[in-house]
């Protein structure tokens, strides 16, 4: 690298690296993949009794503790009374102090998501009449301040650390395998290594802190360390951690045995590698797609395999492009990059860029649901910059592979460079031997043997160091010869450039990873609307607790009817079913059927949406007139096994 050029090298990436750290830091704290759709009593009601509890219902299942939801009277005082308990992994609810006075109530929560990223959120309710009240309902910054902001860097050197690793190795074994003896490939490939496992480490400690209080001495809190290896984030850490260490004996094997090998052995070790390389890859990357957006939702035993081919091909492209960049600019002048490297990572690149269309375009459907999506919500937003980022970076990759056609091999030039060098010096030595010998004869005998020995280690010393100049001109000859080529040249600015994008794409990857896919923020926003719109005062919602038997194999169970707000007009109803052990289950088909025998009026059918495992839900349910309701529920297990339950409830 010139002069001028290495302080305009090092200008770009310090640039590149930090428009990363901004979009880093301006990610705030994290959104969650889990949304609250539902709670009882909801967001704004007014409810002429004290509820004997607060129930919470979420997009996906949660993790909680004893201190996760906390329901505050007006002067900032707890009422709740015991830690929640669950129903199905979705619903959870907070019994309450007896006999709580009129006022306005504050229901706060702080939980983890499936997708391990920490949801926070309050909203208030009132018995009587609204009231004045000291606490605040702003949703808690899950996930945020110093702790976050430290989380969310340590996520982004995970990652940049998988990328070198993997990418650098694959660059070794697929492209260049002479490479390997490369010194600088070589610290490369290990600083990926030694960046994976020291950010590993270090969210393993924050984790606890990450998702709870947020402060900076939990971080060191042992009873809090060993909760979160009880967690599926945790245990997906731990694996990896157990995964670099065999990671580490491929890469010393890479490194310590693989370029001093015969052919026909490289070739078996070869076989090794790349069978023992692609397991450990594809378990890491599995690490992250185990315990994050692809391990919940729609399709997610198809979404996780989907997820590990996406992470390996971004990383064997992201990673073999800043290999090549390290070799192409620091790379001894003695040992260039050949044309063949270059083309067979051509042929690499390219083959990951379509994995990544196809995988990418899978996520983008599951994660997003809707085209408006793409604008209207924060996962969309951040998605439109990735696929122009990957865009701009396929575009200057098609620039790199046209140099690459037109690149001149060097290395036959270097080493008949080398050679004739050789011969020239081997005939300067031979010249001054013999002038070294005339002059000999002519001084005679009469030297001391002591001035002889003296001369002749003054002329080793001299010799050795004129050796070494001589080395560093021929290496400082062939750097400028290697350079000179003008195809060579614009490769690797061209090169230098797709790792520039890379950085910044990968920072809005890392963002995009905490951030609230656009599926679920649709439906959160939607629930959100129907529990803050105006109603009137109500009775309160109804739930009706249904044991059914279809007399089939897993036929038993319960169904739970929740009908808020009870009311004449228009109510939402939500149906849960429950496995004998109170594990939410999904069955072929529910249907709800309302009737008042009274005044002659139904069956009224409602055909409830699944929602997700164990929920069904419809809004807009229209109740005619107050009186008696029969809530009746037909529950299908199988192709043949159905049953249909019911419980009155009055209403209006």
């Amino acid at each position: 690298m010139t002069q001028t050029t290495a302080p305009r090298v090092r200008t770009l990436v310090l640039l590149l690296l930090a428009a990363a750290c901004a979009l880093l830091a301006g990610a705030g704290p994290a959104s969650a993949h889990a949304a609250l759709t539902g709670s009882d009593p909801r967001q704004g009601a007014v409810v002429d009794r004290a509820p004997a509890q607060v129930s919470l219902t979420f997009s996906e299942s949660v993790s909680m503790d004893d201190d996760s939801v906390r329901v505050l009277d007006p002067k900032g005082k707890r009422v709740d009374d015991g830690g929640p308990t669950g129903t199905g992994g979705t619903t959870y609810a907070v019994k309450l102090h007896a006999g709580l006075p009129d006022g306005t109530y504050t229901v706060t929560y702080q939980v983890v998501s499936a997708d391990s990223h920490p949801v926070a959120g309050a909203y208030t309710f009132s018995v009587g009449a609204p009231s004045e009240t000291s606490v605040s309902a702003t949703a808690q910054a899950a996930g945020g301040g110093f702790i976050g902001g430290l989380y969310g860097v340590g996520r982004y050197v995970s990652y940049a650390g998988f990328a070198v690793l993997v990418g650098g190795a694959a660059f070794v074994l697929a492209c260049w395998p002479r490479g390997s003896g490369v010194r600088v490939v070589q610290r490369f490939v290990v600083s990926g290594w030694l960046a994976l496992t020291a950010a590993t480490l270090l969210l393993l400690l924050l984790r606890g802190s990450y998702t709870g209080s947020g402060k900076v001495s939990d971080v060191f809190d042992l009873g809090l360390l060993g909760e979160v290896l009880q967690t599926k984030t945790g245990a997906a850490l731990v694996s990896r951690l157990l995964l670099l260490a065999a990671a580490a004996l491929f890469v010393a094997v890479l490194f310590g045995a693989y370029d001093k090998r015969e052919d026909e052995e490289r070739r078996d070790l070869t076989f090794g590698l790349a069978v023992g390389g692609t397991v450990v890859a594809a378990g890491l990357a599995a690490t992250w797609a185990m315990s994050e957006h692809a391990s919940v939702g729609l399709q997610a035993g198809l979404a996780m395999p989907v997820d590990v081919v996406h992470l390996i091909a971004v990383a064997t492209w992201f990673g073999g492009l800043a290999a090549l960049l390290v070799a192409l600019y620091r790379g001894p002048a003695d040992t260039p990059v050949p044309t063949g490297a270059v083309r067979r990572f051509s042929a690499v690149a390219f083959g990951s860029v379509v994995a990544l269309v196809v995988t990418g375009t899978y996520q983008s459907w599951r994660q997003l649901g809707s085209w408006t999506a793409f604008t209207d919500t924060r996962y969309g937003q951040l998605l439109l910059a990735k696929i122009a980022l990957v865009a701009v970076l396929v575009g200057i990759a098609y620039f790199s592979r046209r140099w690459t056609a037109r690149l001149a091999d060097t290395a036959a030039v270097v080493v008949r460079q080398r050679g004739k060098a050789g011969g020239e010096r081997e005939k300067a030595g031979a010249k001054a031997s013999g002038g070294s010998k005339g002059s000999g004869n002519a001084k005679g005998a009469g030297a001391s043997k002591g001035s002889g020995k003296a001369q002749g280690s003054g002329g080793s010393q001299r010799a050795a160091q004129l050796a070494r100049q001589r080395a560093a001109v021929d290496a400082a000859r062939q750097k400028r010869q290697r350079d000179a080529d003008p195809h060579r040249f614009a490769l690797r600015r061209s090169v230098l450039a797709e790792a520039g994008v890379a950085v910044v794409l990968l920072a809005v990857t890392t963002v995009l990873t905490q951030t609230e896919p656009g599926r679920t923020q649709e439906e959160a926003t939607a629930a959100g609307a129907s529990s803050t719109a105006p109603s009137t005062p109500s009775t309160g919602a109804v739930t009706l607790d249904m044991p059914f038997d279809t007399g089939g194999q897993d036929g038993k169970g319960l169904v739970r009817v929740e009908l808020d707000p009870a009311r004449v007009g228009a109510n939402d109803l939500h149906l849960y079913v429950e496995g004998p052990d109170g594990t939410a289950v999904d069955v072929p088909e529910v249907k709800v059927a309302l009737t008042q025998e009274a005044k002659d009026i139904g069956p009224l059918p409602v055909a409830p949406d699944h929602i997700t495992t164990g929920h069904w839900s419809a809004s807009g349910v229209q109740i005619p007139v107050a009186g008696d309701w029969e809530v009746a529920v037909t529950v299908r297990t199988s192709d043949i096994d159905q049953v249909t339950v019911s419980k009155n409830a009055q209403i209006g």
